[in-house]
């Protein structure tokens, strides 16, 4: 018998027990509880949570947040009277100058703190990559544990350009220094309603 061979079946002979995969079946929690686990993992990757019980709600936290002077644009026509709706077929370029942008998400995820976003939501596929501050809109009962659960939300749902966002655009590559906003938005903020 080769080295090789030897080595081989030493490794097979001292294998674990095989065991079946665990049952991914009640990881549905309460919606509370999943929405405080939102809260919790997006405010840890530099996301900021606003739960709001109207539009209204969020204008008004838009109003004294955000330098409304500068350029806010939305994909929510509820909130055209704040931002503007107009820009959906503007070249891309023309996007540069955006303060902030405003867009519905499909459903947030629990476990990492994402949005899953399709290009219908974004209006748009650059606008929440080139804004300097990004927000958000989710249902609360659109919020789901794990991305199990996410997935299986997805299903097979074709799209031309989706994905999951999860706070700010974040690097910590130079001298392990976090910095947020370094290639995308510098903020992140997730309206709950």
């Amino acid at each position: 018998m080769s080295s090789r061979e030897s080595i081989l079946s030493k490794i097979k002979a001292s294998q674990p027990e095989q065991r079946a995969l665990p049952g991914l079946t009640g990881l549905n929690l309460q919606v509370d509880l999943v929405f405080q686990k939102y809260r919790e993992v997006l405010t840890s990757i530099g996301g900021t949570v606003v739960e709001v019980g109207s539009f209204d709600e969020i204008k008004t936290f838009i109003m004294s947040e955000y330098n409304t002077s500068l350029r806010l644009i939305t994909t929510l026509p509820e909130l055209a009277d704040i931002a503007e709706t107009g820009w959906l077929e503007a070249d891309p370029h023309s996007l540069s100058d955006v303060e902030l942008t405003i867009i519905r998400g499909v459903f947030g995820v629990a476990e990492n703190g994402a949005v899953w976003l399709t290009e219908k939501e974004m209006g748009q596929r650059v606008a929440p990559f080139i804004c300097q501050n990004l927000a958000i809109v989710i249902q609360k009962e659109n919020i789901v544990a794990d991305l199990h659960l996410a997935y299986e939300r997805i299903g097979n749902e074709e799209n031309n350009f989706s994905t999951f966002l999860a706070g700010p655009s974040k690097t910590a590559d130079i001298e392990q220094s976090l910095v947020l906003g370094a290639h995308g938005s510098r903020s992140l903020v997730v309206f709950v309603l």
